[in-house]
């Protein structure tokens, strides 16, 4: 008979590509995961995986095994927490998402005082250019910048987040005048390509509650907003970026907000909760956490500091 521990062996097989990336994994040696493999194998008699290519390939019947892997995992995890959080206990593994360069920066040292404040729970985070491209179910907390299409997850809001228009002081000094948002159509303009956006319509609304949308011919272009920013303090133009990421810049005069006096659509740092997750204790505790690490909102502490432009 089949036992928790078998299935949940044969569920880091079937997330992995290889039997080594599985015994990476488990921390075992890639001959002890081969020979686990061989054992359950003969324990329900049948072939569960096709190792006959470069990649490991379930069989219909190791599908079969997958998918009620998954669900006896899912019911031991739903226990165990439900256990816990009857003794208002942070146990358990928590699993968390975040952009590369604010999961670097804002996230990743909560995810450290968390592990460090709380000693029986684990915790790992997945930093990408698209965390909600990933299963959200398969993390606690995806932190997300800006709208969510998950409509159907349960989302709350971390921190208000603007976008700010900016250039380098040199660029801006050898270029024409900027009064308008009509005049954007006539400069040197930098986007990042992050997702499905359409980051080449940037939309304004005025003082008077006027609306502006200018389509800018992007002079150079990127996926990642790091890259984006060094070319704008380098003098190459024009960028759309969150206040976050260009605050200090902002405040040390290594960059110039551009049109002050007309504002882009926020973008907000919101929390995507995994369904089967968003109750649970650690899920709780690490929120906690990280809505206290943004208040007050570090970045608005540099903008303050900055001069009028």
């Amino acid at each position: 008979m089949l036992t928790s521990d078998d299935l949940a062996f044969f569920s880091v097989l079937t997330a992995s590509k290889s039997l080594a990336e599985s015994a990476r994994k488990l921390n075992v040696t890639p001959p002890a995961v081969t020979q686990r493999l061989r054992a359950l194998e003969e324990k329900v008699g049948v072939r569960l995986i096709d190792r006959s290519g470069r990649h490991l390939r379930l069989t219909e019947e190791g599908s079969l095994v997958a998918s009620h892997s998954i669900i006896v995992r899912d019911a031991i995890d739903s226990l165990a927490e439900a256990l816990a959080d009857r003794e208002g206990a942070v146990r358990g593994h928590l699993r968390v998402a975040a952009p590369h360069g604010f999961g670097r920066i804002y996230v990743a040292p909560v995810v450290e005082a968390f592990a460090r404040e709380h000693r029986s729970a684990t915790a790992t985070l997945q930093l990408s250019d698209h965390p909600t491209a990933l299963v959200v179910d398969s993390y606690e907390v995806v932190v997300h910048i800006g709208a969510s299409a998950h409509l159907d997850q349960v989302v709350t809001t971390l921190a208000p987040n603007r976008r700010i228009l900016c250039a380098s002081p040199e660029y801006l000094a050898s270029a024409e005048p900027i009064s308008t948002p009509a005049d954007l159509a006539r400069h040197r303009c930098l986007v990042v390509r992050e997702n499905e956006e359409d980051v080449t319509l940037w939309r304004f609304k005025g003082s008077r509650q006027e609306s502006a949308t200018v389509r800018v011919n992007p002079a150079m272009s990127s996926n990642d907003g790091a890259v984006i920013r060094d070319w704008a303090l380098a003098g190459q133009g024009i960028m759309m970026r969150s206040e976050w990421a260009v605050a200090e810049d902002l405040a040390e005069g290594r960059l110039r907000q551009v049109l002050p006096n007309w504002m882009l659509p926020s973008a907000d740092i919101v929390a995507i909760l995994g369904s089967r997750h968003g109750r649970s204790a650690r899920t709780a505790a690490f929120l906690t956490m990280l809505r206290r690490s943004l208040k007050p909102l570090p970045w608005r502490a540099d903008l303050a500091e900055t001069p009028n432009q």
